[in-house]
Parts: structure tokens; C-alpha cells; sequence
């Protein structure tokens, strides 16, 4: 009979031994064989529900990467089984849409903390506890964006769970509430607007792991509103690139 520390993880199927303790977190399943390429001697592990995982190496260092499926419930669960095998630096690697004017489509965006508008965190943490990425994930990620003359920026983001309460908010009940608060957003200078980051930053602090995130700006429907120009990019290569020189900074770093 097994013993249970050799039981595997429920949903993402893996046991202590098949992560390495720096795991990118992109949203997409079909994402991670994108990620993995980056790797040296990836292979895939496991793969059950919206969770697929890699593992290879960096520089000699084992790392991972796991997608999480949309929003906080799916990847609080990626990140708390991915603590229980060994993990404690995540960066999650995804996409958003652009919210401050000066973010187009195919920017960078490195958050540095997140609007709580996810369920999930408030099962952690009450809602006054802030959702703030580690500064030392934050500190690579800027680096590595820099270096990579990426164009990039810094600063919030707003974390909701209802895709569509964004996209069409007018046609929601509570319009009046989802309205008045992204404008309050926008005001406030939140750069761009996802669905995990809020989750992994509180989740992370409960766990006393490392998380970052560093997204993709697909577009700006501020920046349409206003007849602005307003460039559309799909190309998530720009944020893993930056993901990955930034985890090698961080074993670099670890090491010393």
C-alpha cells in the first residue's frame, strides 16, 4: 500500500520529486508545451482537468510550468497542491486587457499588486488584507523587461471573475455597480484588468511563497472608447520571454 506522502495531488496529479520549486503559471493548458520549449530536457508530467505540467530545467536548476484554468478557484488549487510537492516561486504568465491610456496592445504589463474582485481570496484573508506580488519577482520581471527592450510597464491590476461583467457590463442587473467601479479603476490608475493575479498574490501570502505576474496587454477598450489607436496582440511569447530571463535571475540570485 502507498504510503500517503507518495499519493498524488488531487487535481494536478503529482507527487513531491516532479516540480521544481520556481513553476510558471500560464491560464491556457496549451500554453505550457509553448513554455516548456524554453526549457532544457522538458517533459511533460502530468495532465488531468485544466492542469497540464512540464518540468526541465533552467541553468541547471529544475523548474516547471503548470496552467491553472480561468480565474482564482482553479488556480488557488494549482498553487496550493503545487506548495504541498515542493514549489515556492510562481510567476503567472497570461493576458489582460489594457485599462490606463498609455497601455497598448503587445505591452507588458509586471503588476505589482491587484483590485480584489476574485471570490476566492476573500476564503483566505479578509478583503482589507491588500493582494501584493513578492518585489523580488517584481524586481526580475522589470529587469528582465528591460533588458529584453521590452515595452513594459509597473503598477496594478484589477482582478475580476466574470469575464463578460467587464466585457458587458450595461447588459448585467447590477450595471450600475460594475460601471461606476471600473471607472473608479481607471481613475485610480489600475493598468490593466485579468482574472488570476488577485488569487495567486493572496493565496501566496498565506502560504508564505513568492508569486509575481507579468501579462500581456492584448488591447485597450479605454483607448477604443476614445478613438485612440488601438493595436490587438495575441502574441504571448513577449511575456513568457520575459518569465523565463526573469526565473533564471532568480536562480542566479537563490544561489548566491
Amino acid at each position: 500500500m502507498s504510503n500517503q506522502h507518495d499519493e498524488k495531488e488531487h487535481h494536478i496529479q503529482l507527487v513531491k520529486g516532479d516540480v521544481g520549486r520556481y513553476v510558471i503559471m500560464p491560464g491556457d493548458p496549451k500554453r505550457c508545451e509553448k513554455i516548456a520549449k524554453h526549457f532544457d530536457d522538458a517533459k511533460l508530467i502530468a495532465d488531468n482537468r485544466e492542469y497540464i505540467t512540464y518540468t526541465g530545467y533552467l541553468d541547471g536548476e529544475k523548474v516547471s510550468v503548470t496552467s491553472t484554468g480561468i480565474g482564482g478557484p482553479s488556480a488557488s488549487i494549482a498553487m496550493e497542491e503545487l506548495v504541498h510537492v515542493g514549489a515556492d516561486t510562481f510567476i503567472r504568465v497570461g493576458t489582460s486587457g489594457g485599462m490606463a491610456i498609455q497601455v497598448k496592445g503587445g505591452d507588458v504589463v509586471v503588476a505589482t499588486g491587484a483590485i480584489r474582485m476574485d471570490g476566492t481570496g476573500r476564503a483566505y484573508l479578509p478583503i482589507e488584507y491588500p493582494a501584493v506580488a513578492n518585489y523580488e519577482i517584481v524586481n526580475a520581471l522589470v529587469d528582465a523587461a528591460k533588458e529584453q527592450g521590452k515595452t513594459f510597464h509597473v503598477g496594478v491590476v484589477e482582478c475580476k471573475d466574470s469575464f463578460y461583467g467587464q466585457h458587458e457590463p450595461e447588459k448585467k442587473p447590477v450595471s450600475y455597480d460594475l460601471l461606476n467601479k471600473w471607472d473608479a479603476w481607471v481613475k485610480g490608475g489600475a493598468l490593466s484588468s485579468e482574472m488570476e493575479s488577485a488569487t495567486l498574490f493572496v493565496v501566496g501570502s498565506c502560504l508564505r511563497v513568492r508569486v509575481g505576474s507579468v501579462l500581456l496587454a492584448c488591447m485597450n477598450q479605454e483607448r477604443e472608447k476614445l478613438g485612440m489607436d488601438n493595436p490587438y496582440s495575441t502574441d504571448t511569447e513577449i511575456p513568457i520571454e520575459v518569465a523565463i530571463a526573469a526565473i533564471r535571475k532568480l536562480i542566479a540570485k537563490d544561489k548566491k
